[in-house]
C-alpha cells in the first residue's frame, strides 16, 4: 500500500510540562481531520537513563515517527522517516544566567549531543515559534520551519468578554517554579500592588514557596491537569501574569488570550510573537518588577482598558492561532516526507511491471 496518507506515531517521554500537552492536543486535532496518530508514552527516566527502557515497537500503521528534540535515538524506530519538533532551545545565552551548575552540564554534555544527533537525521524539522526557531540555526546550524501552537475550539467556546474585572483584581500565574519563569519576582509585585489585588498560582511543584517568598494576597490552586480545570480557572482570573526569562513559546500565554485574560508578560524570546503589546495585554522589561506592577494597577483602574483587551486578547488568539492553521501545517509537512517516499515506490513498482512483461 503507497504510503500517501500520514500515519503518524509520537513515542513521547510523560514530562508533565508543555511539551505534553502539546502531543496530546496535536494528536487529538490530527484525528479529528481525519489522519490516523497515537502516542505511546515513555516513563520519565527514558530522558535522563534510556538504556533503563525497553524501546516500544512502531505500530504497523505507521508511516512516520514525530518526535520532540530531547527524545533520545534508541526510541527512534528503523525505517520510518522522522519529524522532529524543537520546543525550547536551552543552549540559548539568555538562560546561562539562571541555570544551576547541574542544569548547565545536563544541557551541555546530554542534552545538545542528543538534539544535534536528532536534528541531523530529522527528515524535517520543526520549531514551534521564530525565535526558538533562530536559537537552533544559531546553536546547530539547522533550519526549521515554523508552525505556532493552535487551540481547539473548547478553549473559546461558550465565552462572553466581561465587563469589568473582579474586585480585587484577580492575577493568575500558572507554570513551574523555577528561576527561568522568574517566579521570584511575584512576591515584590504582589507587595508592590497591596490590597485590591490577588495572586492565584496554578503549579505543579509539590512543595509550596515558603510564605516569606509570597505576600498575604496569594492563593496557591497547586495542579490543574485537565483542560476543564483549567478552563475554569482561566474564567475566574481577570489577568495572566508572565515575568518569565526565556520561552519557546508560551503557550500559557496563548491560552489566558484565549480566555479573555489579558497578559502582562517580559518581553523577551518568542513572547512579543504571542501577546500584542497595548492590544492584547502588555510586554513589560524583563526582571523590572515595578513596571509588572504599573500595568496590573494600569489593567485595574476603574474605566481601564481592560474590557478591549480582553475582547482584542480573545480575537488574537481566534484568528492567528487557529487549530485548522496547526493541523494543515503538520499535514502539509508530513506530505513532504512521504513525497519522496511515494515517488520510490512508484519507480520500484513500475520497474517491477516493466521486468514482468
Amino acid at each position: 500500500m503507497k504510503p500517501d496518507k500520514p500515519a503518524v506515531w509520537f513515542p513521547a517521554v510523560r514530562t508533565h510540562t508543555g511539551t505534553d500537552v502539546f502531543t496530546q492536543r496535536l494528536v487529538t486535532d490530527l484525528k479529528a481531520a481525519g489522519l490516523r496518530a497515537e502516542i505511546t508514552w515513555l516513563p520519565a527516566r527514558a530522558e535522563f537513563a534510556p538504556w533503563s527502557v525497553r524501546p516500544p515497537s512502531a505500530p504497523p500503521w505507521a508511516n512516520i515517527v514525530h518526535v520532540n528534540s530531547w527524545l533520545h535515538s534508541k526510541f527512534w524506530p528503523i525505517g520510518l522517516p522522522c519529524v522532529v519538533t524543537a520546543h525550547l532551545c536551552v543552549h540559548d545565552p539568555a538562560l546561562a544566567a539562571y541555570k544551576s551548575l547541574p542544569q548547565s552540564l545536563y544541557h551541555r554534555f546530554w542534552v545538545r549531543p542528543i538534539e544535534r544527533r536528532a536534528f541531523s537525521q530529522a527528515r524535517k524539522l520543526i520549531a514551534v515559534s521564530a525565535y526558538t526557531a533562530r536559537m537552533v540555526n544559531q546553536v546547530f546550524g539547522c533550519e526549521a520551519e515554523v508552525v505556532h501552537h493552535g487551540l481547539t475550539p473548547a478553549n473559546r467556546a461558550g465565552l462572553a468578554p466581561r465587563q469589568r474585572p473582579h474586585r480585587p483584581f484577580r492575577i493568575l500565574y500558572v507554570g513551574s517554579w523555577s528561576r527561568r519563569k522568574g517566579v521570584e519576582l511575584l512576591g515584590p509585585i504582589m507587595r508592590q500592588l497591596g490590597a485590591g489585588f490577588e495572586l492565584w498560582i496554578v503549579s505543579a511543584q509539590r512543595k509550596r514557596p515558603d510564605r516569606d517568598a509570597l505576600p498575604i494576597n496569594s492563593r496557591w490552586l497547586g495542579a490543574r491537569q485537565t483542560k476543564a480545570e483549567m478552563e475554569t480557572v482561566y474564567q475566574a482570573v481577570d489577568a495572566l501574569i508572565f515575568p518569565t526569562r526565556l520561552e519557546g513559546f508560551g503557550l500559557v500565554a496563548l491560552e489566558a488570550q484565549a480566555s479573555g485574560l489579558p497578559v502582562v508578560a517580559s518581553d523577551n524570546s518568542s513572547l512579543p510573537e504571542v501577546v500584542l503589546h497595548d492590544e492584547t495585554g502588555f510586554l513589560c522589561e524583563t526582571n523590572r518588577a515595578e513596571a509588572f506592577a504599573a500595568r496590573l494597577q494600569q489593567l485595574a483602574a476603574p474605566g481601564s482598558v481592560w474590557p478591549e483587551l480582553s475582547k482584542q486578547a480573545i480575537e488574537h488568539a481566534r484568528l492567528r492561532f487557529s487549530t485548522a492553521r496547526m493541523v494543515q501545517a503538520h499535514r502539509r509537512i508530513y506530505q513532504q516526507v512521504l513525497g519522496p517516499m511515494v515517488a520510490s515506490q512508484d519507480a520500484a513498482s513500475g520497474l517491477q511491471s516493466r521486468q514482468s512483461g
